[in-house]
């Protein structure tokens, strides 16, 4: 028995702690009415404008306000990103017309939009289709109103969760899995509005999923009899994710299938931590220790900023490695993408003693002698045979990478590659 209290005791004062650590980072992350104000009327003016631009050329659309700011659910950062849309009643050169309408930078995609920067806002602007029901969408961005129109009920309908949807924002983004990017493959903000929706709060959303050892389910509209019918249901590629959450406002959607198993193992030990020893640092911004690494590599490409550039160099960052694994062993790696055409790649490495590469069988003697003619030490195990060499050293490696990998390099767009650290 008293081994029991002693347990609450403790489980009440480390609740205790986590409710005041949860309450001032909350009262960090919130922007702030002022902050707030100047960002609504930035907004409102590139709304304003856009609307204009639609009478003044006759064009069936409305304007209409998404993502974070729409749901009350933005946090605190250097640079804030605002999402407009443009629903068109047609579809027909919907991207063509919206480029017409404003001065922005055009971004392609599945479907092209545009970015307009003003001081440190940028302002997505999204071409979408005007649908009556979800099933009718052409392109995810044109469920977007669903999306808002969902999450501002159940905010209207319990107040509070908006502030426990932050709170999920600021920790997922400080622990580098907030993102449906494929470079981050985490959390959208979409997602993770359902998920603490779902939940309740912030709390109980990290206690469940850090704890969850399969994959996790979700259903809240009830659209299926059970798991395995929504299993068979959902997009099968939907379904690699760790989380199937079925979109509420559509229900073949998973609206977690960005999630990759790396970065949900990243998430459930950040929370687990968390859980056992919580602290306001796990709120804030996580840079690279760079000291932790003995080498730092810098990598450019010529694709366009965003996504595209940010996959295509954690794509070749992971070709490196592998080809680093041959020579050294990698103790430990991270990459950072910069947000424009560069990016970063860490890893703390050392040299193997030396390599084995596998041979021919026995029973090939004309292979096995042209084994042996390349290779000074052979050594034959279970009737394979195997040669051991001293691994290069990192220049040599480096030097033999960079010429053997010439047109791979050209082909992914690579046009920078340097070390900085060694």
């Amino acid at each position: 028995m008293r081994f029991i209290r002693r347990l609450k005791i403790l489980r009440n004062k480390i609740m205790n702690k986590i409710d005041k650590i949860l309450e001032q980072e909350l009262e960090k992350i919130n922007p702030g009415e002022i902050e707030l104000a100047r960002i609504k009327k930035e907004t409102r003016e590139i709304i304003e404008k856009l609307e204009k631009s639609l009478r003044g050329k006759k064009i069936k659309a409305s304007v209409f306000l998404g993502g974070s700011l729409a749901k009350g659910t933005l946090i605190k950062k250097k640079n804030y990103d605002i999402d407009i849309f443009v629903r068109f009643s047609e579809n027909k050169d919907i991207s063509e017309k919206l480029g017409k309408l404003i001065k922005a930078t055009r971004i392609h995609g599945s479907r092209d939009y545009f970015h307009l920067n003003k001081g440190n806002l940028l302002f997505e602007i999204i071409p979408v289709l005007k649908i009556s029901k979800p099933e009718d969408a052409r392109n995810i961005t044109d469920l977007s109103y669903f999306h808002v129109n969902y999450v501002l009920n159940k905010i209207k309908k319990k107040p509070k969760i908006a502030g426990e949807i932050m709170l999920a924002k600021a920790f997922c983004y400080s622990q580098k899995c907030y993102g449906a990017e494929s470079y981050i493959n985490g959390f959208s903000g979409y997602a993770l509005e359902l998920l603490v929706s779902y939940y309740g709060s912030f709390l109980k959303f990290i206690e469940q999923v850090s704890r969850a050892r399969e994959k996790i389910v979700i259903d809240p509209e009830k659209f299926y009899k059970n798991k395995q019918e929504i299993l068979n249901s959902v997009n099968e590629s939907k379904l690699a994710s760790p989380i199937v959450f079925v979109d509420p406002t559509f229900k073949a959607r998973n609206a977690v299938a960005a999630l990759s198993q790396e970065t949900f193992a990243r998430f459930q030990e950040a929370s687990s931590r968390f859980l056992k020893k919580p602290s306001g640092k796990f709120f804030q911004e996580n840079k690279i220790d760079e000291k932790k690494f003995n080498l730092i590599i810098e990598l450019a490409t010529n694709k366009q900023e965003g996504d595209i550039a940010g996959s295509k160099l954690l794509k070749f960052s992971r070709f490196l490695a592998r080809n680093f694994e041959k020579y050294f062993n990698i103790k430990s790696k991270d990459f950072e993408y910069s947000g424009e055409k560069d990016g970063r790649f860490y890893l703390k490495i050392d040299r193997k003693k030396e390599i084995i590469y596998p041979g021919p069988p026995v029973n090939k003697p004309e292979r096995l002698l042209s084994f042996k003619q390349a290779h000074k030490q052979v050594f034959i195990k279970q009737g394979k045979s195997f040669a051991k060499e001293k691994s290069l050293a990192f220049s040599d490696f480096w030097r033999k990478f960079l010429i053997d990998n010439k047109k791979i390099m050209k082909d992914m767009g690579i046009t920078r590659l340097r070390v900085i650290k060694k």
